[in-house]
């Protein structure tokens, strides 16, 4: 644990010399002292994180539950669906029709519209905070596409399920389908009715006993959301939401920080533990390909979700670059495929996918500018700016 760290934090400062975002650092130190590079190797297992990068995921998405306040939610329901909607329109269509294109099989073909589907919530989270982005406009809408995300991965996986499994039972599916969708509405309402009895439950003046207490129920409520068949990343993130709301919520935000930092790194150093090198060079034509198509796809969905808000192209390049992303999803459903005695070139296709976009999400969204300049309307808006400036 304490290599761990300390290989993230160094090779976080040196990157941080030259400019470089954390994320894709930390998962470089996981792969360097991983069980699959020669050299020293902290952990032969990759398992033997998985308890604390679970509580990063966690802690990443109950952070950005207490910056997204309830109110936004209701006064933007309508559009954060169409945009949501639209995003995975796009996406999930665009990753179906290149599993058929590779011609693995009808299950890959499955698997991979969800991997290039669906962004990471922990690394979309991630960027925005490192990149001070919470506070603008066209982070709401991030913010929303990632809960309709959530809530299709939910009902994805629960369809996805006996499919792999090799179930035939349609009721089955229906029934965990159903069980998911539920317990998401139950914790919609308790969001939505239930934050002034949550607010005095949680009040205390002790910061000892906030933070046991806001532990507690986060993570709690992430572990139930698991059992009922939704992702524990957004149990995390209704809590969040909840908690937000109260006359405790400013608290809970600053003393959450160190923690999400903390264990958020372990996270990404946990998934490039995961990572084998040796195994990409097999799959890096389709991985090159994958990844054009999401980039495609993501500044398209960014268009039409400027459209929605009547965003500008600086917005719109925010949008796109931001939720390029792929991550922790991706890699539930490596192991989902690999449990099911899928394609075997399947696992070493999606981490090295994966891996390439994690590392250059931050480094487009650190520089959307350049895709703001050549979206429609780019120029002249930099032409007028530049008139602006010119001093009279």
């Amino acid at each position: 644990m304490g290599g761990a760290f300390l290989a993230a934090a160094v090779l976080a400062r040196v990157g941080g010399r030259i400019g470089l975002p954390t994320i894709p650092l930390f998962i470089l130190a996981g792969i360097l002292l991983g069980p699959h590079t020669p050299g020293v190797v902290l952990l032969d297992d990759p398992h033997d994180l998985e308890m604390l990068s679970a509580l990063g995921l966690v802690l990443l998405l109950f952070y950005l539950g207490l910056e997204f306040h309830l109110d936004d939610l209701k006064k933007g329901g309508r559009k954060m669906a169409l945009a949501g909607g639209t995003y995975l329109a796009l996406n999930v269509g665009a990753g179906l029709g290149f599993g058929f294109a590779l011609g693995w099989g009808t299950s890959e073909a499955l698997v991979l519209a969800g991997v290039l589907g669906i962004s990471s919530s922990a690394i979309v989270t991630k960027v925005l905070v490192d990149l001070g982005r919470i506070g603008n406009p066209e982070t709401r809408p991030i913010l929303g596409i990632i809960v309709v995300e959530d809530v299709f991965l939910a009902l994805y996986l629960a369809a996805l399920q006996p499919i792999l499994s090799g179930a035939d039972s349609l009721g089955a599916a229906v029934l965990d389908g159903g069980k998911a969708f539920g317990f998401l509405l139950l914790l919609a309402l308790m969001a939505r009715f239930g934050t002034k009895l949550v607010g005095k439950l949680m009040n205390t003046e002790d910061d000892e006993l906030l933070v046991i207490s806001f532990l507690g129920v986060a993570v709690f409520v992430a572990g139930v959301s698991e059992w009922f068949g939704v992702a524990d990343a957004i149990g995390a993130f209704m809590v969040g939401l909840m908690l937000g709301s109260t006359t405790s919520g400013p608290r809970i935000l600053k003393l959450v920080h160190p923690l999400r930092d903390a264990f958020g790194a372990i996270f990404f150093f946990a998934f490039g533990l995961s990572i084998n090198p040796g195994d990409l060079p097999s799959v890096l034509w389709p991985v090159l390909a994958a990844v054009a198509v999401t980039v495609l796809m993501n500044v398209f969905a960014g268009m039409a979700t400027a459209k929605i808000y009547a965003f500008g192209p600086k917005a719109t390049a925010n949008v796109s670059t931001t939720l390029v992303a792929r991550g922790e999803f991706a890699l539930i459903l490596a192991t989902m495929a690999a449990g099911a005695g899928l394609d075997e070139r399947l696992s070493p296709f999606i981490a090295g996918y994966v891996l390439l976009l994690a590392v250059l999400s931050p480094l487009a969204a650190g520089r959307s500018h350049w895709l703001a300049r050549i979206l429609p309307g780019g120029r002249t808006r930099n032409r007028e700016t530049e008139k602006e400036a010119v001093p009279v």
